[in-house]
């Protein structure tokens, strides 16, 4: 079949190709519409792909903000189709819209493709590994060390260890003081309580050191405060 176009036709860039990523199913609802401030609200918080952007976090985020969007006649799950695209910026943004047009029908499928773009596999062997050989640093508090292991832990919540493993980690990256500390608290050692119990020893002696430093670092910062104040009345004197 002869090709009657002109060779500026042919030498134009194709259009196809150039549908959304994301399927949005027909609306039927006689009444919808986004209001801009809804959108505002998705920009306020968004995903670039930065190395240490958890998409997780993103998520959850995401899913609670919508969680309140309530449309008559509108699924949940197409609002949220809508709406993600507008909370990600930068490579994140391009990471779903280099997807095949047409391919992402349902938000599971928008969700896996983001989690496994921004989450790889190495990611969470990194991650696993920082777990497994946790220590407590040189200069870090008893309160520091647990904050810093429970974030560890919630910037991957699929690494599968289980509650006893988590603790006798914890408990072996600790400084020798620190671990009879907690023994003392326990009435003779740690490792003879229940996970639940330990794991209650733990956050209650965490929360008592760090009341106790934030206690020490306000009667120090009260003192150089009189301090200063007494050196300036006898300065004043003086001159």
């Amino acid at each position: 079949m002869t090709d009657n176009r002109t060779m500026a036709e042919m030498l134009r860039a194709p259009t196809e190709g150039c549908a959304e990523a994301i399927v949005v199913p027909p609306i039927l609802a006689e009444q919808f519409e986004l209001k801009h401030s809804l959108i505002n609200m998705m920009t306020s918080e968004q995903f670039f792909g930065l190395e240490k952007d958890d998409p997780h976090d993103h998520v959850r985020w995401f899913n609670k903000i919508t969680s309140t969007i309530k449309y008559k006649d509108v699924p949940y799950s197409v609002i949220k189709l809508i709406l993600f695209p507008f909370s990600l910026a930068g490579a994140a943004y391009r990471c779903i819209e280099k997807e095949p047009p047409r391919s992402i029908t349902t938000w599971d499928d928008l969700v896996s493709k983001f989690i496994n773009e921004f989450f790889p596999p190495s990611r969470t062997t990194n991650l696993r590994n920082e777990i497994s050989n946790f220590q407590q640093k040189f200069d870090e508090s008893f309160h520091e060390a647990w904050e810093r292991y429970k974030d560890l832990l919630r910037a991957c919540t699929h690494h599968s260890f289980t509650e006893l493993h988590q603790l006798d980690t914890f408990y072996n990256a600790l400084n020798p003081a620190d671990q009879d500390s907690l023994n003392a608290a326990a009435g003779g050692n740690l490792l003879e309580k229940s996970p639940q119990d330990a794991l209650t020893i733990i956050e209650n002696k965490s929360k008592v050191r760090n009341s106790r430093s934030k206690l020490i670092a306000s009667l120090v910062n009260a003192c150089d405060n009189h301090s200063s104040s007494e050196l300036a009345k006898l300065t004043h004197a003086v001159n």
